[in-house]
């Protein structure tokens, strides 16, 4: 049985008095769950009219179900032991949480690092199948993944066909292909939805359900809270989350979410990609915060934040000011949070179906790959980074100085983003320094993984309020790797990615530090001796 519970104090609770009410009165969410496309404005009309099938995706889903079971059956009688996800954004974000929280081995390859490539390619490929996973099969990622592994498969004597495994919309270009090239299986989804609501579509299921997750049980959990969600009640839970997101007053736009013993593994990365690319846009939206119970952003009480909790079903929640408490299964939180997503959306005047920043950065990247211009040259070197920034570097001559210098350009109610193009697996370290640079700023710290935050919070950062400072890391790699037919390498590709990113950042005005890494191991050491110097310093004088 699907149990949700919630609680709230402070703004978020003024939020709901204010809002819940009239939602229910003008029946919102029986009107969601009818795919009322009216909800959010005129402007909006044409687009949610294509992008609300995910209300129905628990039920629809139900018919994958035995397809996904039979192929992981297959495959494991083949021998086939482990699945690689080649996917970005919402094509990858929800089976990582999925398979993760339930146990269930999945490799999610969601980057172009070549080091990172590399290694995925080479773990156990004789026991490796892979899902691909595109709506349209255009996503330059994710192609040039199932490039690099159907030659691998083919070079080690294995029939690359009966490893590949596609999922994306009918019709579309990778669907047709696909199908021409005999690849094993090729799943549809649910064209009527868009990639960061599609947690429980044939995008969240089939790599999930391949690698041995309980998608029945899952799609189950998720009907029932469709049920208690689809109801014009003051008691829903799915309306007061929706006001307490988007509905404080002053917006409280820095949502800290906060895993605090729900059992949930990574739930914050999916809901990241979920309410910043869905708000984020004409300057106003909600900026979420991947922090931790006792991070410097969920005890600061900052003004502009509001903290929400992920706690277990009996946990014996005792609320800050300012904060909101979640309990519930993981199916349930996903549909509940994409509910509450298009709740805030309404309350905030946007549309939260489209994306128009996301694909900025892609034009710049494929610009650049085409052109090839020379780097630009360094402001300095400093030991193993060299350092790239603007005129607010001012005499700044060491990455101390810079990072110093960065930080000066941070106003009273802006956020540091830290965007790191490494493998994130082998430096997963690095994202220690977020909560060193929350502690040294007093502000609201993000760490995406690069490129696969494009994907995410890359629609606020260019289409929200123009409040961010940038630290952009980027690295040398000792080994490249080549993309079949294709006239870049992956180390090309991931560089024309960040410098594309950057230059639309800057085009934006904000203001953008880049480290590139002329070693990796030195450099990643580099910077975290310099963030931990700092939150020192930071220590030293707040005692």
């Amino acid at each position: 049985m699907s149990t949700i519970s919630y609680d709230a104090s402070g703004a978020a609770q003024q939020a709901i008095a204010q809002h819940i009410d009239g939602l229910v009165e003008d029946r919102i969410a029986t009107r969601i769950f009818a795919k009322d496309h009216t909800l959010w404005g005129p402007d909006a009309e044409s687009e949610s009219a294509i992008r609300l099938g995910w209300v129905e995706a628990p039920t629809v889903s139900q018919s994958l179900v035995d397809g996904i079971v039979e192929l992981r059956d297959a495959l494991r009688a083949e021998g086939v032991s482990r699945i690689v996800l080649c996917g970005m954004g919402g094509s990858s974000l929800a089976p990582e949480v999925i398979a993760g929280t339930a146990g269930v081995e999945l490799t999610v390859l969601d980057s172009t690092d070549p080091e990172q490539v590399s290694a995925a390619v080479a773990d156990r490929l004789a026991e490796t199948a892979i899902v691909v996973s595109s709506k349209s099969g255009s996503t330059v990622e994710t192609d040039s993944q199932r490039r690099v592994f159907e030659k691998a498969f083919n070079d080690a004597g294995i029939d690359a066909k009966s490893r590949i495994v596609i999922v994306t919309d009918p019709g579309s270009p990778l669907d047709k292909a696909s199908r021409e090239a005999g690849y094993r299986a090729v799943f549809n989804a649910d064209p009527h939805v868009g990639g960061r609501f599609s947690a429980l579509t044939a995008f969240g299921l089939v790599p999930c359900g391949l690698a041995g997750v309980d998608i029945q049980a899952f799609l189950d959990e998720a009907e029932e809270a469709a049920e208690i969600l689809n109801e014009d009640s003051a008691d829903n839970i799915g309306l007061a989350l929706g006001s307490a997101l988007g509905g404080t007053t002053p917006l409280r736009n820095k949502i800290v979410i906060a895993e605090d013993g729900s059992g949930i593994v990574g739930f914050a990365d999916w809901a990241e990609q979920l309410i910043a690319e869905s708000t984020g846009k004409l300057g106003t939206g909600l900026l979420p915060v991947v922090a931790g119970p006792d991070s410097p952003e969920a005890l600061g009480g900052a003004s502009d934040v509001l903290v929400v909790r992920l706690v277990g079903a009996e946990a014996d929640v005792e609320l800050r000011e300012n904060e909101v408490a979640i309990a519930g299964g993981l199916a349930s939180q996903m549909f509940l949070w994409e509910f509450a997503t298009a709740v805030a959306g309404r309350l905030l005047a946007i549309n939260p179906f489209d994306q128009p920043d996301v694909e900025a950065a892609k034009v710049a990247a494929r610009g650049l790959l085409d052109a090839r211009p020379e780097p630009t040259p360094a402001a300095f070197t400093d030991g193993a980074v060299e350092v790239r920034g603007g005129d607010w570097l001012g005499s700044a001559s060491t990455v101390s100085g810079a990072v110093q210098a960065l930080l000066g350009q941070l106003g009273s109610d802006g956020y540091l983003s830290v965007q790191a193009y490494l493998d994130r697996i082998s430096h997963a370290p690095l994202a220690g320094i977020r909560d060193e640079l929350a502690a040294v700023t007093g502000r609201p710290v993000t760490f995406g993984w690069g490129p696969r935050f494009l994907h995410s919070t890359g629609q606020f950062h260019k289409g929200g309020p123009a409040i961010g400072v940038f630290l952009q890391v980027t690295a040398a790699s000792s080994k490249d790797l080549e993309i079949p037919e294709r006239p870049f390498t992956f180390g090309q590709l991931i560089a024309a990615q960040a410098s594309g990113d950057a230059q639309v950042l800057e085009g934006h005005g904000r203001p953008v530090l880049r480290l590139h890494l002329t070693e990796r191991a030195a450099g990643v050491a580099q910077l975290q001796e310099v963030v931990a110097a700092l939150a020192g310093q930071a220590s030293e004088i707040g005692s």
